[in-house]
């Protein structure tokens, strides 16, 4: 064989794709011609992991790409990693006697293969494997080994080269996915002003601006209504990480079984309907913020994972991933009182002292009524704009005063529903702020069910029955036009039912 022609024909083969499945494909093809082979297997090695990852392979059928993960004994790692095994390449033609191959054949349902491994580096660094199976045993000499072994650096150029090229594909489309992403989720807020900042919300801005700049959890306390997640975006607004994203959870709105996947992510295969890999909420808000909304419903087993989150600043997705080192800045918020919820054994202490580092909270709308006129002007602004209405109608005189005398327990977001329902009611002005339990209530109809309590017994209603029916006949009992052919029995049947229920037989006694 002219080992030239052999190594020029395999290159070019190895380089004439960068998706790495078909590229591999077209290798084997020419490579069987001249060497046992039935499949080749590229992997890649995995030190966090300690393991190796299968990522593509190719037989008589095509190529493809596959995920499998092969976790090594400590002992085989530490073999590897100290260079006791690391050669060009091993024959491996009986597997059963080899703790590598009997892994390998085993994780492939291959037992009746033999192989040859062939080491990738580049620029010193370790790549991968190639792995060469042909079916049997004792399949390969050294002569093959040689041969293979002259593809090493055209192998290990190509395979890096295409797993480049598919890294970058992959980046492109979380690019995308995440611009997506970010479109729908990022609030839209009145610029960097909050509205009430310098006048019923002073004391929380001055906090915000305290605590902005750093990194550390903060847990807002507050009302349901108050604008708990206006002040988180606030602070994410002020922070070093304003450019990065801010990602929303409102962790009562998750459904318990899929809270991990959303939370963390899930592999390819990790469960029943996960189909491709997906990144959560911690992984997409990685450098930026991430608000945990009403964090006080999460459950128990949820809890824990949170507090791990908290702890390492990783996460593991679902189906077994190796941990993943983000970057993330928390805010907490809930309108529960977590530490009543704590002493019930709803909610763990160690992350309850974990989020409680810098508590922040928010006044009901009740205790800062000088920032009502404030939000009734922003949301007239923005409703009106909303809706289409222009110029945006006056309030009704005295209007103002009433409402400022009123306890809106549901906050801010009470105050908005009312702006709004007043402009669609009042399009033309004068406004007036009729809240919901103080319209009309329902006209309730005049007409109801009656239930009468007391029960006529079945005799005294199967009587009456009777008497009906022969007062219709005038007393006659037989024939098509009788009473007990209307009542679908027997005459003698009837007689019997009449005698026994103190009916008296006769024409004369029923025709009244």
């Amino acid at each position: 064989m002219d080992e030239n022609l052999f190594f020029k024909q395999a290159t070019l083969l190895l380089c004439s794709s960068l998706n790495v499945e078909t590229a591999l494909w077209r290798c084997f093809q020419y490579v069987r011609k001249h060497l046992p082979a039935d499949a080749i297997y590229l992997n890649i090695y995995e030190p966090s992991s300690s393991g190796i990852k299968y990522i593509a392979m190719a037989d008589s059928d095509g190529g493809r790409k596959i995920e499998k993960s092969i976790k090594l004994p400590a002992g085989l790692v530490q073999a590897i990693e100290s260079g006791q095994r690391l050669k060009d390449y091993l024959i491996i033609n009986n597997p059963a006697d080899d703790p590598l191959g009997r892994i390998i054949t085993s994780e492939f349902h291959l037992s009746n293969h033999c192989f040859i491994a062939l080491r990738l580096f580049i620029e010193g660094h370790r790549l991968g494997v190639i792995d060469l199976f042909a079916k049997g045993s004792d399949r390969f000499t050294e002569e093959d080994a040689q041969l293979i072994s002259q593809l090493r650096e055209p192998f290990a150029i190509a395979m890096a080269n295409a797993l480049k090229h598919q890294e970058l594909v992959d980046i492109k489309e979380k690019l995308v996915s995440d611009n997506l992403y970010l479109h729908s989720e990022l609030i839209s807020q009145s610029g960097d002003k909050v509205v009430g900042g310098e006048t019923g919300l002073q004391e929380v801005m001055d906090k915000v601006a305290q605590i902005a700049h750093l990194k550390n959890t903060i847990l807002l306390l507050g009302e349901t209504g108050t604008g708990k997640e206006v002040i988180a975006n606030a602070i994410h607004r002020q922070s070093h990480r304003k450019n990065e994203p801010f990602i929303k959870v409102n962790c009562g709105a998750i459904p318990e079984n899929l809270i991990d996947s959303e939370l963390f992510g899930h592999e390819k295969g990790a469960f029943t309907g996960a189909v491709t890999q997906k990144r959560g909420r911690f992984e997409r808000a990685h450098k930026g913020t991430i608000f945990l909304d009403e964090i006080g419903e999460l459950p128990p087993w949820a809890q824990i994972r949170l507090l791990r989150v908290l702890q390492t600043q990783e996460i593991e997705r679902v189906g077994g991933s190796p941990p993943i080192k983000l970057d993330i800045r928390v805010i907490a918020a809930t309108h529960r009182d977590i530490k009543q919820m704590v002493c019930d054994g709803l909610f763990r202490e160690d992350l309850w002292f974990r989020i409680n580092m810098f508590p922040i909270v928010i006044p009901p709308l009740r205790a800062r009524i000088n920032d009502i006129p404030l939000l009734i002007n922003y949301f007239l602004g923005k409703k009106s704009k909303e809706l289409g209405i222009y110029p945006v109608p006056e309030i009704a005189p005295d209007e103002l005063k009433s409402i400022m005398q009123q306890t809106w327990p549901g906050n801010v977001r009470e105050l908005e529903n009312a702006v709004e329902r007043s402009l669609i009611l009042h399009r033309q002005g004068p406004l007036y702020f009729q809240r919901p339990q103080e319209a009309s209530p329902v006209v309730k109809s005049d007409f109801s069910l009656k239930i009468d309590t007391q029960v006529t017994p079945l005799d005294d209603v199967v009587r009456q029955h009777i008497i009906q029916t022969l007062k219709m006949t005038r007393g006659k009992i037989n024939g098509n036009v009788g009473a007990a052919a209307l009542l679908g029995i027997h005459p003698n049947t009837l007689r019997n039912r009449m005698t026994k229920l103190g009916i008296e037989f006769g024409r004369n006694h029923l025709t009244q």
